[in-house]
């Protein structure tokens, strides 16, 4: 039996054929019991209609059975509820309905989402396209993303919006808003709503949830019961595609195909039935999936199920889906339901039908679940009423659900668990589940329940981070993201309970901190490395999650004081209780330094355990801060435990991990591994830094300001471990004795101690700390962003922590301190600081990493040089602190701190020692300037009477002991003129001049106002000066010793040259040389100003014909290249093209049947080559491919995937340029200037003697076809003019050519390879002459080096291509190419002239006749007969076009006589018509004919003059090496044509007439004239990408609406655009593969077969990225400066010169070389695979980095992922289909092409 198949027909029973929904209703109306009836019914009739249907069938059985349903199942319900025809009835519903404000337009899966960033409560509020744009949002500023399906719009919500919660569609009308909607609707027609909603909804929530899969529910068993069973296969999220696949094969004896659809209908709907057949047959079946899936993991879910049961469960499904689709008719209706679904059944607590499905959810499959969630979401969650009462319920089943969801292995968004954010961001509702049901203790206990792993202490203790690890954890984690939707709005106003209620939460809160504090202590390692990395990301990534529910509890404290107080009591309670539990504290010692002294234990960070996780502490230093901030520790300092805080207990943990930070800067946990080195990198990172190392700092800040500052910074030493060397007696020789590798260790321990007090002291922008606004701190880190150099928006963003839940007015304080520059080459554009605001940078800025201070350093001095000003770099002027921090400032000015800036001093004066470093000594100074600055501020604000900071007093005393030395000052002083400090002196002097002028503001403030001298700029004009004049003869000391060394260095040059005299003449010589025929070739014109020059014909003027020699870049050997020396050639790409392709619809010819000799106008398939320039020897290229085969064989098997090029297709890369290639090109001499004393016969003369040739070889052909010796011998004749490896290099790219252009083996002896060869010349001299039209270049002149040397190349080759094939192969084709322009009656098959490339023709018929012409024993030249080919071929491209011109082209009338040309033309034309029977239309306008014609024929004779330049040498007219007028005439001379074409005609006229009838006289141009064929119009206009709309909502609008075309109407996960005819596609889906060339691809790649010959541009529209295509397994990324992705979701609108890029890459056929080669700005990867992979944790993303085509500020490609969490979609096999990084073999280019707004 097959699989899943039946061949039976659906039931055509009388029955169902006279069935009556009307009749069926009314006997319901007639019965007692309703249930029982309908229950009857449905027993009845959904076994006979679904049985079939849930094993699947065609798309027509699923119609039919469609329709069933709704005939025999639905409409009898309809009935009944109504009392009338349905439509009739839902009509009149519809138009009574009221409904509500609110719009409820749930999503579909990447639907755009609009955001207001100005008007949003919180960023889950979110608005669909429509009402966005009828709504005032979209003028504000706003972000956008994309639904992962499920959400729905927040329009008319009025607890959403802050203000204008509606859009124009959605304003409510006036009406009471308690108005019940159920009295709208007829009472009898209520109670039949009610009556039937129960019946239904309690059906299909029994069917949903029942367990027993061969029996059904009581009243629903079948009146016969057949013995059919159906294997189910169920979905889950650990089996990946390939296992399931291969599984559905062995079991069910399918084929991969359709396996294949059995697991994408699987993944897309949670389970599928993949036999059908007797209960014996399905289990065989089931155990096979169950034995093969069951080795590695758990078996995949199957189950054997009765037919029956299937049945009614799908029509379960279709029944819930039909109460959605009803109760939108009427908003009674849906409150009804609403009703029903939440009424407790006399069974108790969760009893409701809502509640059972919530509580079996994970028991159902997954189209079960999303097709309930959406009855949800259009029901109760549109009702605010009932919203409420399913909140409530869904908050006291939440543990319960919760625990289900972990123990699923669905996704979140397919588990009802996630509608909590439709429930939790209602601001109202949060607080009220918060005060009635305890929501925000709820969670945060149900989190910590689910974390069961501690250790002996109760700190978390997380297992190594296995896949299964993750797996759990990710799902817990979701619990903090519930979190933070209940505590995403801070409230207004609080009640007694809410503050309780609150409070106890956060008493949970504070539990999960503790567990938190302190865990994955590390101690460091001595002697030897560790042998394991301990686990460490799973603790960070719980602080990355917990940081902004930390910021939320904040924001939540501060909005109330008692809220504030309590939880300040507690945090301080909770950290009491850690500090007890810590180990320490049985060794106390005391410290005593500077006649200070202070109590501490013993506690060494370098031996001891020291945890980097204080999440306790640093909740309370967030508290602390809020304490100031709020004034509530000044206004009411008795509420507060301050009597409780500890000061050294405070400081001691956060003391602990900054030291521990420094110590590993300074090497000494080398031994300890990585782990610990990115536990540091966090700590400090952006992610992390604001509830780690920010309110780290912030805690020694308290400590400091509530301690002595002595007794602060002798803790500091001894935690730093430095206390030993500032305190000694003897500082300097006690350091100094020690060992140097413990003298550079404790250098650094104290540039890090030095730092640290810089930022305990200096770091002053948080709000509480200093006297700053939230957006002082924003601009603060910009301003220092900028310092380091110019960056663009998004860089900026980067380096910003986020802060998702409130605007933080970014863009606003960027435009205020920085300029913007327009974006350049690169693509994006910069921000630059503005110059007034560099004073306030901060060289010691706290968020500087070690490489951006050094950065910024630079930056800053050499802005100051190029100024001309000093390049001193003093900290910028302090905001003032807080009053709870305002004793921070005496740390600067303690006995303690100004004894180590003594010794580091003292140590600077005498540098022999190298006890001090440079570093060391630049900090000690910045701490000077610090308190000068803060010193002098004070002056400027109190006056001298109210100042206690006296750091000018302090510093000129001498120091006292333990280290006797001279005073700081003294020691500056001594230190100013010091020559090894040259470098700090400008920051010396400026410490002296401040010393200087706050002595003199000191000295004034008693007589006179304060006069403020900030940053030394007083009236200290002398010293200025002297320092000016000093840089000046400086200066010029500079100068006179430059001068010096250049006279030196010019003397040995003149000796030099002496000496080697002779070889420096002979290089001049060679110069010369080169330079006089280099100007010879370049500007003949100029020479011979009065000679026309002419390429083609007698009269053509040839090359200078200078020695051409070359190098080959391999083996450096020079050789002049000669047609009998060693072959020399170019490496080149061949590759197959429809870029000037008029018809894309054309289907590929079968390559063995296929006759390439003539071209059709449309050219629809073309062969480009491409070159790079560089020349090898023949053998040289050739070792280095075998090489290169050699290498690639050597490769082991494992490593072998696809690279950039592929070596067994004959692909390499360039030796010295790495240019993709897959054949090359040999170099021919230049073709000889010609005789012009030969035989130049007439047109007439040569078309007698060309036909008596081509007589006498038919002749010859058809008596000797059999004379092998004869042809050999004329081949052998023609081989004469070239060496064998010569010949072997022609019959090498001929070769390659025919392989690459037809997709065959290579086969030498085919007649058609010598055509393929000429094929790519013309159509390459086609893309190149369409390409300078493009960029509007001149013909000659502007072609880069490369395409000019691969023109010439390719075209001497194809000239002398034919003498390596046999000669009757080649005059056969050049008769056949010659009846063309002489019809022959005898020759049969011959294409009529509009369906034929006349350029093509030429360059065929130019070529081919060099076989016939070397048979020719008379004196003609080969010229003449070139140029009578042309001439001819002209003619007939005039005619072509003139068939082809469009009528409306030509009715325009001109004023005005006739010119010669008008007349002429319009002959012509009516010469057409009359042979055509006036097929072609009237023409009133020979002007506007003429105009068409020549516009039609410009074209070809560009290109014409391209090839007969690089086939003859002939330099080009001064004219066409300018782009400019005057084209025309010097293009036909240099053609040897006459300006007026017609006169080619007209001067042959006798002659060419009986040609023009035979051409229209063929019965091909009138059937093409009438429709029978494809007209191509001339010129042909070039291809361009398609029109990409300049916002890109409307794309993705556009694609949200597209459906995968095999999934039934499934919506493609990674809809995508085919840039270059506009097709959209499902990529990246097994759905949608295709088999091409006996492999399965993916959609892309199967298009770009017919689109682009295995070529395809592409954009993925849900990532705004592009994909390059090259063939089944290459493609690239283009790399971009910047890398990551962007999440702010800024409007995007096209880069249009970004977009024309692209497309010039395509133009240029550049996309291969783009793909294969390694360029700076291309990074090279394959495609790994074309099925999509298991996308786990296990397997790491591919890298995709961007270049954006629409940008915004920063030119950042934007995300488009679903960043907002009401907008979610289910998800598919371990997300395999789903994830836009699944590896399918469709390329892997990925570029963005939109950006936000603004760069």
């Amino acid at each position: 039996m097959a699989a899943a198949q039946t061949d039976r027909d659906p039931p055509t029973d009388p029955e169902f054929v006279n069935f009556s929904a009307k009749d069926t209703s009314s006997r319901w109306l007639a019965v007692s019991d309703l249930q029982t009836e309908v229950y009857r019914h449905l027993a009845m009739y959904v076994p006979r209609i679904l049985c079939l249907g849930a094993s699947g069938g065609s798309s027509r059985e699923e119609q039919r059975e469609e329709l069933a349903c709704q005939l025999l199942l639905l409409a009898p319900l309809e009935w009944f509820m109504l009392g009338e025809e349905p439509a009739a009835g839902l009509a009149r519903l519809q138009e009574n309905n009221r409904p509500s404000a609110l719009c409820g337009h749930v999503f579909k899966v990447g639907e755009p989402t609009y955001s207001c960033r100005e008007c949003a409560a919180d960023p889950t509020c979110v608005l669909c396209m429509q009402c966005f744009l009828g709504s005032v949002h979209k003028e504000h500023r706003y972000r956008m993303t994309t639904s992962g399906g499920g959400g729905f719009c927040d329009c008319g919500d009025d607890e959403a919006w802050k203000t204008s919660p509606y859009c124009n569609k959605h304003t409510p009308a006036e009406r009471h808003t308690e108005e019940d909607p159920v009295a709208q609707i007829p009472v009898d027609m209520v109670a039949r709503a009610y009556s039937i909603f129960s019946i239904i909804l309690k059906y299909a929530v029994d069917l949903l949830t029942w367990e027993r899969e061969d029996e059904l529910p009581a009243g629903l068993e079948p009146p016969e019961r057949s013995d059919s069973y159906l294997c189910m296969l169920f979905n889950d999220e650990v089996h990946t595609y390939e296992q399931v696949i291969y599984t559905l094969q062995k079991a069910v004896n399918c084929s991969q195909k359709e396996a294949v659809s059995f697991a994408t209908t699987v993944d897309r709907d949670g389970r599928k039935s993949v036999r059908y057949g007797d209960l014996q047959f399905c289990e065989q079946a089931k155990s096979v999936i169950v034995r093969n899936t069951s080795r590695q993991s758990k078996p995949l879910r199957v189950q054997v199920m009765h037919s029956s049961v299937v049945a009614h469960q799908c029509f379960a499904l279709k029944a819930l889906g039909w109460l959605g689709q009803i109760i939108q008719y009427s908003d009674g209706l849906r409150r009804i339901l609403c009703q029903v679904g939440l009424q407790n059944s006399p069974e108790g607590e969760n009893s409701s039908l809502v509640d059972r499905l919530m509580l079996n959810d994970s028991k159902m499959w997954k189209g079960a679940r999303n097709i309930y969630h959406q009855l949800l979401m259009n029901s109760l969650l549109m009702d605010l009423k009932y919203k409420k009462m399913f909140a409530i319920q869904f908050s006291k089943n939440y543990r319960r659900l919760q625990t289900d969801f972990m123990e699923d292995d669905h996704e979140r968004v397919v588990s009802v668990t996630s509608l909590s954010v439709q429930l939790f961001t209602v601001p109202t509702m949060a607080r009220m589940l918060m005060t009635e049901q305890n929501l925000m203790t709820t969670i945060v206990r149900t989190f910590v329940d689910h974390l069961r792993h501690r250790d002996l202490q109760g700190r978390f203790q997380f297992d190594r981070y296995t896949a299964q690890q993750a797996f759990k954890f990710g799902r817990v984690q979701s619990l903090i993201g519930d979190l933070k939707y209940v505590l995403i709005t801070p409230p207004s106003d609080w009640s007694h309970q809410l503050r309780q209620k609150f409070l106890e939460g956060f008493d949970s809160f504070l539990d999960l901190l503790k567990c938190m504090q302190g865990m994955d202590p590390v101690v460091r390692q001595v002697g030897q490395h560790i042998e394991m990395e301990p686990e460490w990301e799973a603790a960070f990534t719980l602080q990355m999650k917990l940081t902004h529910v930390i910021t939320m509890i904040q924001e939540w404290c501060c909005s109330d004081e008692h809220v504030l107080v309590e939880a300040y009591r507690k945090c301080v309670s909770a950290l009491s209780q850690c500090h007890n539990s810590l180990p320490d504290g049985e060794q106390p010692i005391r410290l005593s330094f500077c006649g200070h002294s202070v109590e501490t234990f013993r506690y060494q960070v370098s031996q001891d355990k020291v945890s980097i996780h204080l999440p306790v502490c640093r909740l309370l230093a967030g508290l602390h801060v809020l304490l100031s901030r709020t004034e509530v520790a000044s206004r009411a300092p008795e509420q507060l435990p301050l009597g409780e805080l500890s000061p050294p207990l405070l400081i001691e943990l956060p003391l602990r991990c900054l030291v521990l930070c420094a110590q590993v800067h300074a090497g000494m946990w080398r031994r300890n591994g990585f782990s610990l080195i990115n536990q540091i990198y966090y700590y400090h990172n952006v992610k992390c830094r604001v509830e780690m190392f920010d309110k780290d700092v912030i805690m020694l800040q308290t400590g400091a300001s509530m301690m002595d500052p002595n007794h602060f910074l002798m803790m500091v030493l001894s935690r730093f471990e430095l206390f030993h060397i500032f305190s000694s007696t003897d500082v300097r020789q006690r350091y100094r004795e020690a060992n140097k590798d413990v003298v550079q260790l404790n250098n650094t321990l104290i540039e890090e101690m030095l730092h640290l007090i810089i930022m305990v002291v200096g770091e002053r922008y948080v709000a509480g700390v200093g006297q700053v606004e939230p957006i002082d701190e924003v601009r603060r880190e910009i301003i220092h962003q900028l310092s380091i150099k110019p960056m663009s928006h998004s860089e900026l963003v980067k380096a910003l922590p986020e802060n998702g839940n409130k605007e933080t007015g970014l863009e606003g304080v960027i435009d205020s301190v920085a300029s913007f520059k327009k974006p350049g080459v690169t693509g994006r554009g910069l921000y630059e600081l503005c110059p007034e605001w560099n004073k306030n940078f901060n060289l010691y800025f706290h968020h500087y990493s070690r490489a951006d201070q050094s950065k910024a350093e630079e930056a800053q001095r050499k802005l100051r040089r190029q100024k001309g000003e000093d390049t001193a770099l003093p900290p910028p002027l302090p905001p003032p602190l807080c009053p709870l921090f305002a004793s921070l400032v005496n740390v600067l000015q303690c006995d303690v701190l100004l004894a180590v800036e003594g010794a580091v001093l003292q140590w600077a004066v005498e540098p022999s020692g190298g006890s001090w470093t440079e570093s060391m000594l630049q900090r000690v100074l910045h701490l000077v300037a610090m308190a000068l600055l803060e010193e002098q501020q004070q002056l400027e604000n109190k006056g001298d009477d109210d100042v206690t900071f006296n750091y000018t007093c302090k510093i000129s005393r001498p120091g006292e002991a333990p280290s006797p030395t001279g005073s700081v000052l003294a020691l500056l002083e001594t230190l100013q003129n010091a020559p090894h400090l040259e470098v700090h002196k400008d920051i010396i002097t400026w410490i002296i001049k401040m010393v200087s002028n706050i002595k003199t503001m000191r000295e004034r403030t008693a007589s006179t106002s304060t006069v403020s001298t900030c940053r030394g700029h007083g009236a200290e004009e002398t010293l200025r000066d002297r320092d000016k004049a000093e840089r000046k003869r400086k200066a010029e000391v500079a100068r006179l010793r430059r001068e010096k060394i250049m006279a030196q260095m010019s003397e040995m040059q003149k000796h030099f040259i002496n000496e080697n005299k002779e070889l420096f003449q002979q290089s001049l010589e060679e110069l010369e040389a080169s330079s006089a025929s280099a100007a010879d070739s370049s500007a003949p014109s100029l020479e011979h100003p009065c000679v026309s020059q002419v390429c083609v014909g007698p009269r053509r003027v040839g090359g200078a014909e200078p020695r051409q020699l070359v190098t080959c870049i391999l083996c450096q050997e020079e050789q002049e290249v000669r047609g009998h020396g060693r072959a020399m050639v170019l490496a080149a790409f061949i590759q197959r093209s429809t870029v000037l392709s008029k018809n894309r619809r054309r289907i590929l010819p079968d390559p063995e049947r296929h006759d390439p000799l003539f071209m059709h106008p449309d050219l629809s398939l073309g062969i480009h080559t491409a070159s790079c320039g560089h020349i090898m020897h023949a053998t040289c290229w050739q070792r280095y491919f075998e090489a290169v085969q050699v290498k690639e064989q050597r490769r082991q098997q494992r490593l072998r995937g696809h690279t950039s090029y592929d070596v067994e297709n004959g692909e390499f890369l360039c030796p010295l340029c790495e240019c993709l290639s897959n054949t090359v090109i040999p170099l021919l001499p230049h073709t000889h200037t010609p005789e012009h004393s030969g035989n130049h016969p007439s047109l007439e003369v040569w078309l007698n003697t060309t036909n008596q040739h081509i007589a006498v070889l038919n002749s010859a052909h058809r008596k000797q076809s059999e004379d092998v010796a004869e042809g050999a011998e004329s081949v052998t004749l023609c081989q004469n003019r070239f060496s064998s490896s010569v010949r072997e290099m022609i019959t090498t790219f001929s070769t390659s050519t025919y392989k690459v252009g037809l997709k065959l083996k290579p086969n030498e002896q085919d007649p058609r390879v010598p055509v393929l060869s000429w094929s790519t010349c013309a159509y390459t001299i086609q893309s190149i002459e369409r390409l300078l039209v493009d960029e509007e270049k001149p013909l000659f002149g502007s072609l880069p080096c490369r395409q000019d040397d691969c023109l010439s190349s390719l075209t001497r080759f194809t000239s002398a291509c034919w003498t390596t094939a046999p000669l009757k192969t080649v005059q056969t084709h050049f008769i056949r190419l010659f009846t063309v322009l002489l019809p022959d009656s005898q020759v049969e098959n011959s294409p009529c002239i509009l369906d034929i490339d006349m350029f093509h023709l030429l360059v065929y018929s130019v070529l081919a006749y060099s076989s016939v012409h070397s048979l020719d024993q008379s004196s003609a030249s080969i010229d003449s007969a070139h140029l009578h080919l042309l001439h001819l071929v002209t003619v007939t491209h005039l005619v072509q076009i003139l068939l082809t011109t469009c009528t409306e082209e030509v009715c325009m009338d001109q004023d005005g006589g006739g010119s010669e040309e008008e007349e002429l033309i319009c002959e012509l034309y009516n010469t057409l018509r009359t042979h055509l029977d006036s097929v072609l239309p009237v023409v009133s306008s020979g002007w506007q004919l003429w105009r068409c014609v020549k516009a039609g024929i410009l074209p070809f004779l560009r290109a014409a003059a391209l090839f007969f330049h690089y086939l003859n040498s002939t330099a080009p007219p001064a004219e066409l090496l300018v782009a400019g007028p005057g084209q025309w005439e010097a293009l036909c001379s240099f053609l040897s044509l006459p300006s007026n074409l017609l006169q080619l005609h007209q001067s042959q006229h006798t002659l060419l007439e009986p040609l023009i009838t035979r051409w229209c006289c063929h019965p091909g141009v009138k059937q093409v004239l009438q429709g029978g064929g494809v007209i191509v119009r001339f010129p042909r206009e070039s291809n361009n990408l398609i029109e990409l709309p300049e916002d890109y909502s409307v794309l993705i609008n556009q694609a949200s609406s597209f459906t995968c075309p095999r999934s039934g109407g499934d919506k493609s996960r990674a809809p995508t655009l085919c840039l270059v005819c506009g097709a959209i596609l499902c990529s990246q889906s097994y759905c949608c593969q295709t088999e091409v060339d006996g492999e399965d691809v993916g959609a892309c790649t199967a298009h770009t077969f017919t689109c682009g010959t295995g070529l395809g541009l592409f954009l993925r529209v849900r990532e705004s990225q592009v994909l390059f295509v090259a063939g089944k397994t290459k493609g690239c990324f283009l790399s971009s400066s910047l890398s990551g992705r962007l999440r702010r979701g800024n409007p995007l609108h096209l880069c249009l010169d970004r977009y024309r890029k692209i497309e010039r890459l395509w133009r240029q056929h550049g996309v291969a070389e783009v793909i294969g080669c390694g360029s700076d700005w291309v990074t090279r990867t394959p495609i790994q695979s074309h099925i999509p992979r298991d996308l786990s944790h296990r397997n790491r993303p591919s890298r995709c980095l961007d270049v954006s085509h629409y940008r915004g500020p920063g030119s950042r490609p934007f995300p488009l992922e679903t960043a907002n969490p009401r907008a979610q979609a289910p998800i598919s096999f371990k997300q395999n289909c789903q994830t836009m990084k699944s590896r399918v073999r469709e390329g892997r280019l990925l570029l963005s092409l939109w950006t936000p707004l603004g760069s």
